[in-house]
């Protein structure tokens, strides 16, 4: 039975043959012969021409999910921003290409119009979905004439799958040139940079190269002004009350271990795990159970069901494992987990493990700390980032 005139499509669904798909899942009259098609066939003298990762860094920092387009694009990257040598030697996906050009100070506008020569010899362009990767993706897909496939979660050289209305919808887009596409964090997962081989959450993308030492090329690029890119006056530091959760490089978590006698008391946990957090610039998050309560909101879940996150440490309250939440926990430098059950998978995922009750090791450490659990939450309050403690570099 044919679907009735203007319904959405089904979740996976693949178009009928013949008609391509763009990247909001309409027919695309660019794919069809015409006097300016829009899309170029590649003509280059470099062999390996296909698909690359382009990663913005910032200060020698990677984004979230640059490894995962590394191993998406089949070990071929070329990192462009400032510190991008140093960003190199944290690859944990080995690159077959590896390209490093020092921009200076984020640009986009002017990034894409410098990159844009370079790039045409390349049919798919992927970035990661970062803050600076969705931000540069449009405006280099607009100066390369191309389409822009955001959101994707796999992505190739003929098509990609995209998600969109908050992950509920999954639609296959084909790919009828060269296009710009961003890969969704925690999407793919980077085993497949490791073993040569997809694992557990990686896509069918091309296979990255075998482990080896990254040999860094320095590709000088001349960066103008660009038309859009506002002036610069001062970057301030990322509040941890509302960055960004998957971008969130310390985050304390807390799950059905922290629950009272009732909801409101349960609220009041959090707040105080919110509050012991922003002492040491550390974001707020937690379970499925806690956001399906009330506790929490929505954009604060971690997990496959919730946001994929990477952070740097990660001190669980109360979390016993569940595999959609550790799924979505990416790989932390350091993991502390307190929780009664000595056996649960947090646990043994931990650093450091305290067998004790979530609710009185958080009552200790806001003594411990000053800080007052019957005071109202202020993300407001300036935190004094000198008497912060220093762990592993965090």
């Amino acid at each position: 039975m044919a679907p009735a005139a203007g319904a959405a499509p089904a979740v996976g669904a693949v178009p009928a043959a013949g008609a391509p798909v763009d990247a909001v899942g309409g027919t695309d009259p660019r794919a069809h012969p015409g006097p300016d098609t829009g899309l170029r066939t590649v003509a280059s003298g470099d062999p390996d021409a296909g698909m690359l990762a382009l990663v913005p860094v910032r200060d020698g920092q990677l984004p979230l999910g640059a490894d995962e387009v590394v191993a998406e694009a089949g070990g071929r990257v070329w990192l462009v921003g400032s510190g991008v040598v140093e960003a190199a030697a944290t690859l944990a996906v080995p690159a077959r290409l590896l390209r490093v050009s020092e921009l200076g100070v984020y640009a986009p506008a002017a990034w894409a119009q410098a990159l844009a020569a370079a790039l045409a010899s390349e049919t798919v362009v992927v970035l990661p979905a970062s803050a600076d990767g969705r931000d540069l993706a449009p405006r280099l897909a607009h100066v390369l004439h191309r389409p822009l496939v955001a959101g994707a979660v796999r992505i190739d050289l003929h098509g990609a799958t995209v998600v969109t209305h908050h992950g509920g919808v999954e639609t296959d887009v084909r790919l009828a040139g060269p296009a710009v596409a961003t890969l969704v964090p925690g999407s793919r997962g980077i085993a497949a940079g490791v073993s040569g081989a997809p694992g557990p959450g990686a896509t069918s993308g091309p296979a990255a190269p075998a482990p080896s030492a990254n040999e860094v090329t320095s590709v000088v690029v001349s960066v103008g002004m660009g038309a859009g890119d506002p002036e610069l006056v001062e970057l301030v530091a990322a509040d941890p009350s509302t960055v960004d959760l998957a971008e969130a490089r310390r985050i304390v978590a807390g799950g059905q271990g922290l629950a009272g006698p009732d909801d409101g008391a349960s609220t009041q946990r959090f707040d105080l795990l919110a509050a012991i957090g922003a002492r040491f610039g550390a974001s707020l998050g937690g379970t499925r159970v806690a956001t399906d309560a009330g506790w929490l909101p929505f954009e604060r879940q971690i997990g496959t069901t919730g946001v994929a996150v990477n952070p740097r440490l990660y001190l669980a309250f109360g979390i016993s494992g569940a595999v959609q939440h550790v799924t979505g926990l990416g790989d932390p430098d350091h993991v502390i987990s307190v929780n009664t059950d000595p056996s649960c998978p947090m646990m043994g995922l931990a650093d450091l493990a305290i067998v004790s009750d979530a609710r009185a090791v958080l009552d200790a450490l806001a003594r411990l700390i000053a800080v007052d659990p019957a005071e109202p939450f202020d993300p407001a309050e300036p935190v004094d980032q000198d008497a912060l403690p220093s762990v592993g570099g965090t």
